[in-house]
């Protein structure tokens, strides 16, 4: 029983921490901080076939990224999203790239000209992009290692800026 008492109350004080820690990091512009709830489900297929769930990244943060090839702000985006990736590739932060309800050819052909890299998971009906509430796109969710919406971006962001990526290089810091 002591035990029990014990972890539980070491798991309130480092989830709380990192709660903490979380909201004192300072917002890059057009960031915004969100009241905390459970990320929705999200499972897909990338572009190869394989399978994505969420869930399976918990301890972890992850950049739940929405767009579109039709999208202005999304098509020059995009490849300030493949560059943090590539700077960020040996953080624990795992970015998630899903593209809203267009064809598997579309998302082929808009990426072999702009992010030829990437292999977004495809959402072609727009299902799980509507299951989140997107209120437009591009969208960047930040969900944190308890698998909670902590920050979310409408519109672009030039996310291989400075700023942006001091920002996403802290959230992988924190457990």
């Amino acid at each position: 029983m002591k035990r029990t008492c014990l972890f539980t109350l070491l798991l309130f004080i480092m989830f709380g921490f990192s709660q903490a820690l979380a909201e004192s990091i300072r917002l890059p512009k057009g960031i915004i901080t969100l009241t905390p709830k459970p990320a929705p489900t999200l499972v897909l297929k990338n572009m190869d076939g394989e399978i994505f769930d969420l869930k399976k990244s918990r301890g972890h943060w992850v950049f739940v990224h929405f767009w579109a090839s039709w999208c202005v702000p999304c098509r020059r985006e995009i490849p300030t999203v493949e560059k943090a990736m590539v700077a960020l590739a040996n953080s624990s932060l795992e970015f998630v790239l899903i593209n809203t309800a267009e064809s598997e050819d579309t998302v082929f052909n808009f990426l072999g000209i702009v992010a030829p890299d990437l292999n977004p998971l495809l959402d072609e009906d727009g299902q799980v992009t509507e299951l989140w509430q997107s209120r437009g796109l591009p969208s960047t969710y930040l969900v944190d290692p308890q698998g909670q919406q902590r920050y979310l971006a409408l519109g672009g962001r030039p996310w291989d800026e400075t700023e942006y990526m001091e920002f996403l290089k802290r959230l992988a810091q924190l457990k």
